[in-house]
């Protein structure tokens, strides 16, 4: 495993807090309809990676980690489903999605690299 202190530390981790940050700022435009529907989907899933990533980090057995990193990338693509519908239904623009589908690309590949890197120590 790694010499890794705090979650904190792990990229992967840094790169979805990031995002969700970004997703809690566009979501706060959404419809008042949407506050217990999409909104609120959107942002747990946001949270969701950011948060299994740290609950892996903190597992003993690094095979339950990787359960949990795994978690970490279906929330990410439950995010991209979210976005789309969210583009699709007008709450944001073509443009806003572009930039925070490339932000979902850049954590998915972060994330990616570091599950496949802790798989190495299996």
């Amino acid at each position: 495993m790694s010499n890794i202190a705090s979650f904190t530390e792990i990229k992967a981790w840094r790169k979805s807090h990031e995002l969700t940050l970004y997703i809690y700022k566009i979501t706060q435009d959404y419809p008042k309809e949407e506050l217990y529907g999409i909104k609120s989907q959107t942002r747990r899933a946001a949270a969701s990676v950011g948060a299994n990533i740290v609950e892996g980090f903190k597992r003993k057995d690094l095979k339950d980690s990787i359960k949990f990193y795994n978690i970490a990338e279906a929330s990410l693509e439950e995010l991209k489903n979210h976005l789309i519908l969210a583009r699709d239904l007008q709450y944001i623009s073509k443009e806003r999605y572009t930039f925070i589908a490339d932000k979902v690309k850049e954590a998915s590949k972060t994330l990616y690299g570091w599950v496949k890197s802790q798989r190495d120590f299996l």
